[in-house]
């Protein structure tokens, strides 16, 4: 078949690679330059290794493993570690931490040559007709596919176009998350020591990992109404936000939200829907069902959804009307798991009072002396 995956992130190059595969003539259009590089190391975990061993991508996936997490100390004001996360935490041959960008590396050199990848495009229209799916791209071309697979993320184009608007669908849990790049930091002293600092309602961080370090900004709030693709807008959010917090190396952060011209920026929320696909459309990933950066399962649903929607494509010999349901029978129990752990973690990370930070840090396994 002829098919288009909107989105070039883990879903939309995982499903290049499950249906080219097949034999399938895919085409995978991105709205981005480039591949996206930027945001925090994500997590390969559960049954997404299985996957990624069918895909023949499990051994360039463990050469790359990262192990950020187990460094992530928590600091008072100034700066002194207060407790860490557990050591072992991560440690675990089913839960591999990656860099975002080498996921995306792997997963890009393993398409096969049937599927094009096409940067500086989107989706601007769906009519979808007997014979398949003519669709309208923001360059001005069009084109006829026999499925269309929205892979284009939380504020996916696919699900507004088919589905109706994002508002439908999106469950805010609370908080908004901001990651910017800090090449300052990436040679600091403590290279792999990750410091988080709390103050009521907000989190600001530093992560260091290969040869990078990102700062990370995170604050408690209601949903706020501006355009997710206006920087600017973004910016001036985290300013306000953060700007008169002089403790720990808050306003280095904020310094380098300053000179970063692609901030990640986005609320902490989930998608919920009663199905994912309709007529010759169907929606995979984060489009369908993020479960939100609190659950650390995206990247792991992204690549199970992928590859069960390629197989029950394949044991219906094409039959979308047969296939669309079976992969979501398959992928929701995942799902609902994913989406239920979230709890808690909100107030873990970002607790409301200085008496919730105080009571979180006594939980917290202790820092040795010099550490």
């Amino acid at each position: 078949m002829k098919i288009l995956v909107s989105g070039a992130g883990v879903a939309g190059l995982s499903l290049g690679r499950d249906l080219g595969m097949r034999g399938h003539h895919v085409t995978i259009i991105e709205r981005a330059d480039r591949l996206r590089g930027n945001g925090s190391p994500i997590d390969v975990r559960g049954d997404a290794i299985e996957v990624a061993e069918k895909m023949g991508i499990l051994p360039a996936v463990r050469d790359a493993r990262i192990r950020m997490t187990e460094q992530v100390h928590f600091v008072d004001e100034d700066g002194t570690a207060v407790g860490r996360l557990p050591a072992d935490i991560g440690d675990s041959s089913d839960d591999i931490e990656i860099a975002r960008e080498d996921l995306s590396r792997i997963l890009a050199d393993a398409l096969p040559e049937t599927v094009d990848l096409r940067l500086s495009e989107s989706v601007n229209s769906i009519a979808e007709h007997d014979d398949g799916v003519d669709v309208g791209f923001a360059s001005g071309n069009s084109e006829s596919f026999d499925l269309v697979l929205g892979a284009d993320g939380m504020h996916s184009a696919v699900r507004r176009l088919v589905f109706g608007p994002e508002q439908d669908w999106i469950r805010h849990l609370g908080l908004y998350v901001a990651i910017i790049d800090m090449p300052g930091e990436a040679d600091a002293e403590a290279e792999r020591i990750n410091p988080m600092y709390s103050y009521p309602g907000h989190l600001a961080g530093i992560a260091r990992f290969k040869d990078r370090a990102i700062g990370l900004l995170m604050f408690a709030s209601d949903p706020i109404d501006y355009d997710y693709r206006d920087v600017e807008a973004q910016k001036k959010i985290l300013f306000d936000q953060f700007a008169e917090c002089r403790s720990w190396k808050v306003q280095t952060i904020l310094d380098a939200v300053r000179a970063d011209p692609d901030i990640y920026f986005d609320s902490v929320s989930q998608i919920h829907m009663p199905t994912w696909h309709r007529g010759r459309v169907a929606l995979v990933g984060d489009a369908a069902h993020c479960a939100s950066p609190l659950a650390g399962r995206g990247t792991s649903l992204a690549m199970t959804g992928a590859q069960f929607l390629a197989e029950e494509l394949e044991r219906s010999d094409g039959d979308h009307v047969t296939a669309f349901p079976r992969y979501e029978a398959r992928q929701r129990p995942y799902v609902e798991f994913a989406q239920g752990t979230v709890e808690g973690g909100g107030a873990l990370l970002v607790p409301p009072t200085q008496e919730a930070i105080v009571a979180r840090n006594q939980l917290l396994q202790p820092v040795a002396v010099g550490q």
